[in-house]
């Protein structure tokens, strides 16, 4: 049976600060979710837990009073509406949460392609071409694919992201098209061996058709390794909410997807 649109697990409201949209509410997340169909929701909100140390200027207004205000989330019959975050990964290879909300949160969103965050998640000399720029794709990955968390409830955001290299498409296919396919092979092995989710994300599935083999490489890749996709619309504001649908349908049919491939979060 073909992949069904069903859910969305990476959303923002304007409690994340690169949103700050006041129509971009728990309300018209669910709104949303319910005009399309959609059985499951998750509010992933930026977070960095001040348990951990390491939070940037822009992270650490962004703790567990701030992420809770929009606790308890409305509800509605058929739908689950899931709490969870986008947490974030810095140059030292520390992830933003702690162990106790990890296991608080229903699912966590971790990003490991915020290349412009120059000094922040990535050194200024692993930034300075394609080829360095895909080894740090690579490294982070394994690191995090090296640690003892809960997977299940876990997913990788993005892989495609236009912030591999802001601004400039060309060198951002560039370093799509450095990684090397055997170490993506071997990449994705483990992390279908360890069970995390793989976002299909609603902005990398704008690529324009000139870029559609560097984007898609990624993804076949992903999938042939058996790894699991779930959806993402990274939605900010509500404007990003009515694109998404037609979008996860682009991601869908492009890597011809079935509900066998579908993550499911344990």
């Amino acid at each position: 049976m073909k992949y069904k649109i069903d859910h969305d697990y990476h959303i923002h409201s304007q409690l994340s600060s690169c949103s700050k949209h006041p129509e971009q509410t728990p309300e018209a997340i669910l709104a949303y979710g319910i005009r399309n169909g959609m059985t499951s929701l998750c509010l992933a909100d930026h977070y960095w837990d001040e348990r951990v140390p390491g939070a940037s200027r822009w992270y650490t207004p962004q703790n567990t009073e701030h992420i809770t205000a929009a606790l308890p989330l409305p509800q509605a019959e058929g739908v689950r509406f899931l709490f969870g975050c986008e947490t974030e990964w810095n140059r030292f290879n520390t992830i933003g949460i702690s162990r106790e909300m990890m296991e608080k949160l229903d699912f966590i969103v971790l990003p490991l392609t915020h290349f412009h965050m120059v000094g922040y998640t990535l050194f200024e000399e692993q930034l300075s071409t394609p080829e360095t720029r895909a080894k740090a794709w690579c490294d982070r990955m394994d690191v995090f694919l090296s640690q003892d968390y809960p997977f299940r409830k876990m997913g990788l955001a993005h892989l495609t992201c236009g912030l591999i290299w802001k601004d400039d498409r060309e060198q951002f296919c560039a370093t799509l098209d450095a990684i090397p396919q055997k170490e993506m092979e071997r990449i994705f092995a483990r992390a279908a061996a360890c069970g995390v989710g793989i976002e299909l994300n609603s902005d990398d599935m704008a690529y324009a058709d000139a870029e559609a083999d560097s984007v898609l490489r990624i993804y076949r890749t992903v999938k042939a390794a058996g790894c699991k996709f779930y959806l993402g619309s990274d939605a900010h504001k509500p404007e990003q909410l009515i694109t998404a649908p037609a979008r996860f349908a682009r991601a869908i049919d492009a890597l011809e997807l079935t509900e066998d491939d579908k993550f499911h979060i344990g």
